[in-house]
């Protein structure tokens, strides 16, 4: 029995990171957007009924869909580690050298018996222009043939487009949550590309840093 292989790239639905936007095989858009928490633990009854009856009224004013992803993560210590060693190499003061090696041991037991895990809060917004871009077309303008060049324009303009309808569909979102008193920071390319590299390659947070 022969098994194909297929590449892992195959199996994901991204063709790019562009701007930020993240661009599906199937030709829709996808913005990410991080949400901080709220601790309810630490509002008022008041507060906590005025936060939902917020949150209500921004669900409620959508026209479009939203995905809302939790992300749950060990937290990885290996770069505050590194950096007190760094600050150990650097102390003059035996007795600073002792202590900062003994935090450094503290911190090392602690995280190996302990799990310490971080959570992230995403709200994904989309954007399908399949179907618009479809109806837009004439007969005649699906069978013209059209030069590279031309064609390249065509899609970029496209893009362009596709991209304003987007970014509202994200200042909505940014906004709404704002009112319910949630800080939001929209993801840049660089921070897209790390977050799908981290979800599809959990086991690299468990390999040691080299260290220089």
């Amino acid at each position: 029995m022969v098994v194909s292989s297929k590449a892992t790239q195959e199996f994901v639905p991204i063709k790019e990171v562009r701007d930020g936007i993240v661009i599906l095989k199937d030709g829709s858009l996808r913005g990410i957007v991080l949400a901080s928490s709220l601790n309810f633990s630490l509002k008022s009854d008041d507060e906590r009924s005025a936060i939902l009856f917020q949150f209500q009224d921004f669900l409620n004013s959508l026209d479009f869909g939203i995905q809302i992803s939790i992300e749950s993560r060990r937290l990885d210590i290996r770069p505050y580690i590194a950096l007190l060693e760094e600050r150990y190499k650097e102390q003059v003061n035996e007795l600073m050298k002792i202590q900062t090696r003994e935090y450094i041991e503290f911190i090392k037991k602690f995280t190996e018996s302990t799990s310490i895990m971080t959570k992230s809060f995403f709200v994904v917004v989309s954007y399908d222009p399949a179907i618009i871009s479809i109806k837009s077309k004439t007969v005649t303008e699906l069978f013209q043939k059209k030069s590279a060049g031309e064609e390249l324009q065509k899609k970029q303009l496209s893009f362009e487009e596709n991209r304003t309808q987007l970014e509202q569909r994200i200042s909505v979102v940014e906004q709404g949550l704002s009112r319910c008193g949630i800080r939001v920071i929209r993801l840049g390319t660089e921070e897209v590309i790390e977050l799908f590299y981290k979800t599809f390659n959990p086991g690299d947070t468990e390999k040691p840093i080299n260290s220089n």
